[in-house]
């Protein structure tokens, strides 16, 4: 079996283990890599290989990880992979580098393609090798996605899900002991029914839009009566207590050719987001701007995100909420981006707060590809 060892290492590792265990290696389904001191492949195995079906021998071997992987990340910076301050959080770059310095550690990291926009998960265990003086890592690569949207969908699931059913079940309680004030519950009945089908529903869309498996549904929507819909809705919610959302006065009402669904669901979640980060008595802003054949809406909060968390902010999974809880950032920036011909920012300062903002054309490309 021919072995994808980049020349000038060829004589030493061939000597090695690597020559006894080069057969093992290319039979295992984890991707397996030996990085150099400069972080470079040097040995990849052949599921490495498998799963980049497209890429030459010549693409691999001297390269780095973030570039074989595609990380919208690796191309921010003239330098490349590892060199931009979002690779000091990233789980693959922690464990080449510390193992290169002697240590064996396991890392999660979550990579997010330029191209796409579609993300890789993987767990990575890194194992120094030292050789006639020289260091290595060795990497093992397992693909974790599947474990990572499970367990954020059923985190999501049980939370959300059983806080709304638990609300229920309190006014049924309630009902049960005094049927006559029935009418003074309706409306809670309603507003929790309404919540428990929008929380399903949300999970449901998401599935959908990871598999590639929605389908836009065009529409005229009215920008000013769509943010005043969206406030109304969020301001029935339990966690609006003591908390104030206003509507800019500035906000414009134009119409625009897009999927309603999709976009409620992302402002949904701008505005959600807002209101569990801002402090009792606090104001949550929410607007619509006019741009050059776009429109911008955004929200915004008083609380600043520290920069470690700003780095992190639209990868599934990453909460300040807990493990798990991060579903709301991630989902506006899938489905505007992959589906709604938009684009997800936000800017956060110590003065000014944090605004959430997502940006779409006036008319959606209509065979837009997803």
């Amino acid at each position: 079996m021919e072995n994808n060892i980049i020349p000038e290492f060829s004589e030493e590792l061939l000597k090695n283990k690597i020559q006894e265990l080069s057969e093992f290696i290319n039979a295992v389904p984890e991707i397996y890599l030996i990085i150099d001191e400069e972080r470079r492949v040097v040995f990849a195995n052949k599921a490495m290989y498998d799963f980049f079906k497209d890429k030459q021998i010549h693409q691999v071997i001297g390269n780095r990880l973030g570039h074989l992987l595609n990380c919208r990340h690796a191309a921010e910076s003239i330098y490349g992979c590892g060199t931009t301050e979002t690779c000091q959080t990233c789980g693959a770059f922690k464990a080449i580098v510390e193992s290169l310095h002697g240590k064996n550690v396991v890392h999660e990291c979550r990579i997010e393609q330029h191209e796409t926009g579609d993300a890789l998960d993987f767990r990575v265990w890194a194992t120094t090798y030292d050789y006639n003086g020289t260091t290595y890592s060795i990497l093992a690569l397992s693909d974790i996605s599947d474990e990572k949207r499970r367990q954020a969908l059923e985190r999501i699931f049980f939370h959300d899900i059983l806080n709304t059913a638990g609300g229920l079940y309190g006014i049924a309680q309630l009902l049960n002991e005094s049927p006559d004030n029935i009418d003074e519950f309706k409306d809670i009945i309603f507003n929790l029914s309404e919540r428990l089908i929008e929380e399903i529903n949300s999970q449901k869309l998401l599935l959908s839009a990871e598999k590639h498996e929605l389908v836009i549904s065009i529409d005229e929507i009215y920008t000013r009566k769509l943010v005043e819909e969206i406030a109304s809705t969020y301001t029935k919610n339990y966690q609006v207590k003591n908390k104030k959302i206003d509507i800019d006065s500035k906000t414009v009402d134009i119409k625009i050719i897009s999927d309603r669904a999709l976009l409620r669901r992302v402002l949904l979640n701008m505005l959600k987001n807002a209101v569990e980060a801002t402090p009792a008595n606090g104001t949550i802003t929410i607007g619509c701007t006019e741009l050059e054949n776009e429109v911008e809406f955004w929200v915004h909060n008083p609380v600043y995100i520290p920069r470690e968390i700003q780095l992190q902010i639209f990868k599934r999974s990453f909460s300040t909420k807990g493990a798990g809880r991060g579903l709301g950032t991630y989902s506006m920036k899938l489905l505007s981006e992959r589906y709604l011909n938009g684009k997800v920012s936000f800017r956060s300062d110590e003065e000014l707060g944090t605004v959430f903002m997502a940006r779409y054309p006036i008319e959606i490309k209509r065979n837009y590809n997803v």
